[in-house]
């Protein structure tokens, strides 16, 4: 077995069906991605930060979603969501100093220095039309005071400037003019007034020694116009994220840029589709995992021997990290599960398996994740073994060709907390094949089956 050299994190992300690499990195080393969405060059670019401050959920998931579930079909969009990924992992605003206050002047010797010089770049680069830089802030800013919560002091709810203009002449230089229009056309979708958003201008030129540190002063004084994006602390992760996005999509509209979503733009839908649309897969298609209530560690995962980790994600926020004796799965800032390894040699003969799905014959390809209502059969095939995690047969090691139901497999060894999900894997020889998940979606959660317990596999 190879001896693990670093402690090494590969992300990767998916984007209308295309698995974008990231590069596989000590953790130490772990960058930020850049996504770029739309191909009409000579139309208005929109640059979406997210994640500059890592204990901003909101931030960052609304991020996130745009390059997993929008599609840009006039103008461009060109997403950061994970601008301080290692903050975001870590649950901290900045493991090495408020990354936000950063930009105005920073030593070569300081761990950011690296990640501020790409994304300065980056908000440089004369495509950029626009910059919204997306943060979760405290209660709710109102420039009247109203109570503790409601006041000139708080940040929540609010879109920020720097100053009124930016000078010279331009479509594009009246930044309280284009905030005043991104937050009246998201308070029109809100239904409460207390969730309005409002304008503030920090006057950042006339001697705010903090505010000129930071990523859109910075913007500005290059003659770009950016805006701080605030959504209230007082939400939850997935109403922050719809509050996000309506300004997002106010924004977009006021560049022309048009574009379709996969999900309706409520609260509930949000819920669901940031919890619950996270996979990663391992090798390709070898290993798969729905990490949807994803076990605190899943057994015996068979890894390639002698090989580095590759794993892929839909989702840009997912880590897979190297640690001693398992590898840490990571979303944004949830742990999601650890998967602890045995080694194999694999093997590259077959694509999949030809199953038996309620009655009905279906070749199902390595990677898939197949739902079940009462009952699977792996049909027969020389030289190869199946082995279908949690079952027992009766006729020795081989389960194939056997008929198997929800009641005939130990729920312990799901690979989800509702006992639903189970690993079906094939070998030949000594050697690892791939792997499909069974599930039996429609199954009631079992008893005994505690949240966070591990897949005794």
């Amino acid at each position: 077995m190879l001896k693990r050299l670093i402690q090494s994190v590969l992300v990767l992300c998916l984007f209308e069906g295309i698995m974008i690499p990231v590069l596989a990195l000590p953790f130490q080393q772990l960058d930020f991605s850049l996504h770029k969405l739309g191909q009409d060059e000579a139309q208005p670019t929109l640059l979406i930060v997210g994640g500059i401050q890592g204990d901003e959920p909101g931030g960052f998931n609304a991020a996130s979603l745009l390059v997993t579930d929008y599609h840009i079909q006039h103008g461009n969009v060109w997403v950061v969501p994970n601008l301080n990924f290692k903050s975001i992992i870590q649950r901290s605003r900045g493991i090495y100093g408020d990354m936000n206050r950063k930009f105005l002047r920073l030593t070569s010797h300081d761990p950011d220095y690296a990640a501020i010089e790409k994304i300065k770049t980056i908000i440089l680069d004369p495509r950029v039309t626009m910059v919204l830089n997306l943060h979760d802030g405290s209660g709710f800013y109102n420039p009247v005071y109203k109570d503790s919560n409601h006041n000139p002091h708080r940040w929540g709810q609010s879109i920020i400037i720097d100053q009124a203009n930016l000078g010279g002449e331009g479509e594009y230089t009246g930044l309280e003019k284009m905030a005043q229009y991104f937050a009246a056309q998201a308070n029109q979708r809100l239904d409460n007034e207390e969730h309005f958003f409002h304008v503030r201008n920090t006057y950042t030129s006339n001697g705010d020694q903090e505010m000129e540190k930071t990523l859109t002063y910075f913007a500005a004084r290059h003659l770009k116009p950016a805006f701080g994006v605030e959504a209230s602390k007082s939400f939850l992760t997935h109403e922050r994220v719809f509050f996000h996005l309506q300004v997002i999509e106010a924004a977009m509209r006021f560049l022309g840029i048009k574009y379709q979503r996969e999900f309706n733009l409520t609260r509930h839908d949000l819920k669901d589709r940031i919890n619950n649309n996270v996979q990663v897969s391992i090798f390709g298609n070898k290993i798969f995992f729905d990490m949807h209530n994803a076990r605190r560690r899943i057994g015996y995962v068979p890894l390639k021997k002698n090989t580095p980790l590759r794993a892929n994600s839909n989702n840009p926020l997912v880590a897979v990290i190297d640690e001693p004796h398992n590898y840490r799965v990571q979303y944004g800032n949830r742990n999601v599960t650890r998967l602890s390894p045995e080694y194999f040699e694999y093997d590259d003969s077959i694509k999949g398996i030809d199953m038996m799905i309620d009655g009905k014959s279906r070749f199902v390809p390595f990677g898939s994740q197949i739902k079940v209502q009462d009952h699977f059969r792996v049909k027969r095939m020389s030289d190869y073994r199946v082995n279908v995690i949690g079952y027992r047969s009766k006729k020795g090691r081989d389960e194939d060709g056997e008929l198997i139901g929800y009641q005939d497999i130990h729920k312990r060894y799901s690979i989800d907390t509702t006992a639903r999900r189970f690993r079906v894997e094939v070998y030949t020889a000594h050697r690892y094949c791939g792997m499909v998940i069974v599930d039996f979606h429609d199954k009631p959660v079992a008893s005994k089956i505690r949240k966070n317990s591990d897949s005794n596999t």
